[in-house]
C-alpha cells in the first residue's frame, strides 16, 4: 500500500490545498494531512482549529486522514511509514523552493519521495496569507475556501458595531447645522481681522 503524506501549515486550509489533497487522494491508497505545529509562528488559527476545519472540509474523502505534527516532516514521514511526500506548486518560485527541500528530505530519508503536484491554474494566485488578508479587509472570500473557513474567517475578523453619534452632536464644519456649528476661525468677523492683518504685514 502506498501512503502519501502531504504535510503543511494550512492557516486555514483553501482551495488551492483542497485541489491538490483531491488529486492525490487519487493517485495513492491512502493521504495523510499532516497539519504542522510550529512553536516559532504564530497562526490565526489554533493548531485544533486548524485540525478540525480540514476534517470537515475533506471528510467526504474516505482515504483521507487529518493529523497534526511537529519536528522534522520527514522524520514524521517515517513514522506513519509514509512513502511519499507531496508538495503542490504554484509558480517558478515554489518549484525552486520545493527542489531545495526536496533534495534535503531526500539526504535525511532516501527512502522517501518527493511528489509535487501544480494547482489549477484558477488557483495560482491563492496562498493563506492572501486569503487572511482579503478577509481581514471584509472582502468576497467564497471562491477561495469552503464555507466552514469562510465562517471561522468572519468569525475572527468581526466588524465592530459602529457607536451611534447622539442627535444633539454636530459635526464641526457642516453648513445645514446653523452659524453655531459653524468653526470660530471660519467666522465672518474673524475672516475680515486676518485679511486686516495680512494688508498691514504685505
Amino acid at each position: 500500500m502506498t501512503l502519501a503524506v502531504y504535510p503543511g501549515t494550512f492557516d486555514p486550509f483553501h482551495h488551492g490545498h483542497m485541489d491538490i489533497a483531491s488529486r492525490a487522494s487519487a493517485i495513492f491508497e491512502e493521504l495523510v494531512i499532516a497539519i504542522y505545529k510550529n512553536p516559532g509562528k504564530k497562526p490565526l488559527f489554533t493548531i485544533e482549529e486548524r485540525v478540525e476545519l480540514t476534517q470537515n472540509i475533506l471528510s467526504h474523502l474516505p482515504n483521507v486522514s487529518v493529523v497534526m505534527y511537529s519536528g522534522l516532516t520527514v522524520e514524521f514521514a517515517r513514522t506513519i511509514r509514509a512513502n511519499v511526500m507531496v508538495r503542490g506548486l504554484r509558480n517558478v518560485a515554489d518549484f525552486q523552493f520545493e527542489h531545495q527541500i526536496g533534495w534535503a528530505n531526500s539526504h535525511m530519508a532516501p527512502d522517501i519521495d518527493t511528489c509535487c503536484l501544480f494547482c489549477g491554474r484558477e488557483y495560482a494566485y491563492l496562498s493563506s496569507t492572501i486569503l487572511k488578508e482579503v478577509a481581514s479587509l471584509h472582502g468576497k472570500i467564497d471562491q477561495m475556501a469552503s464555507n466552514p473557513v469562510v465562517q471561522a474567517l468572519h468569525s475572527k475578523f468581526q466588524i465592530e458595531t459602529p457607536i451611534e453619534v447622539e442627535d444633539n452632536v454636530v459635526a464641526a464644519g457642516n453648513s445645514n447645522t446653523g452659524s453655531d456649528s459653524t468653526p470660530d476661525d471660519l467666522m465672518p468677523d474673524n475672516l475680515s481681522q486676518r485679511r486686516m492683518e495680512r494688508n498691514r504685514n504685505g
